[in-house]
């Protein structure tokens, strides 16, 4: 559907990813899920952004199948906070240090207390949530902090501007887009029991905690649709 995803599993994400972080180039990692390649079919600018990233995540089921239907699958769902916690224990054992920007004021550092209780060794230099309205202060301010990666969790497609807007000045190990992440690392957002996630019915308890996402998830099914249409015209 135009947006390249990198085949991976879970463990070869990771691999990949440590592989960046010596680089410090602002590498950065997508993590799209079904809604944003909904937009992205339809948005030019947006397809580009995630097309440039040099990791590309299939974060949701409904990609997968999608990728099944078209006679292109991938391996498997790479979730974005699962990743994402893969990589903090990564960074807590080698001494690596991590940046959180975005989430309402105070998620991130609720966020951080209780990564701390799982990973204490995990070096936190850096936060700021999500509402800034001078983006250079927020750029000068994890120049300084030199992290070796950054979490940029502002939803999509903000979080994917700012990462290619920025990529040349923040000299950064990796920067990964993660949308609600950190609120689900702070506990604000409870995640899918695990039956559920292995149903590939996350969607659903998300729609059941929030039922103000309907709208949004209306797209689930609009991709979907599109899909099928392609593989009717014999795409592959």
């Amino acid at each position: 559907m135009g947006v390249q995803f990198d085949n991976v599993t879970m463990n070869e994400a990771l691999a990949q990813a440590i592989s960046l972080l010596p680089e410090r180039r602002g590498a950065y990692v997508v993590t799209p899920n079904s809604e944003i390649v909904y937009e992205a079919i339809r948005d030019e600018s947006l397809r580009t952004l995630l097309n440039r990233a040099d990791l590309v995540l299939p974060d949701g089921a409904g990609v997968v199948l999608g990728s099944k239907l078209l006679k292109t699958p991938l391996k498997e769902k790479v979730a974005g906070v699962d990743f994402a916690d893969r990589l903090l224990g990564h960074l807590a054992e080698t001494g690596g240090t991590v940046y959180f920007l975005g989430g309402k004021p105070g998620i991130a550092q609720l966020a951080g207390k209780k990564l701390l209780e799982k990973y204490p060794d995990l070096t936190i230099c850096g936060m700021a949530d999500g509402y800034f309205t001078d983006e250079a202060a927020v750029v000068a301010a994890i120049q300084a902090a030199k992290p070796d990666v950054l979490f940029v969790c502002l939803g999509a497609p903000k979080q994917e501007k700012f990462m290619a807007a920025h990529q040349a000045e923040l000299p950064v190990g990796l920067m990964a887009g993660l949308g609600g992440s950190l609120d689900a690392f702070a506990g604000t957002v409870k995640r899918a029991p695990r039956w559920m996630i292995r149903l590939s019915l996350e969607w659903l308890y998300r729609l059941i905690q929030e039922p103000k996402r309907f709208g949004r998830m209306l797209r689930l099914p609009k991709f979907l649709l599109l899909v099928v249409r392609k593989r009717m015209r014999g795409a592959s």
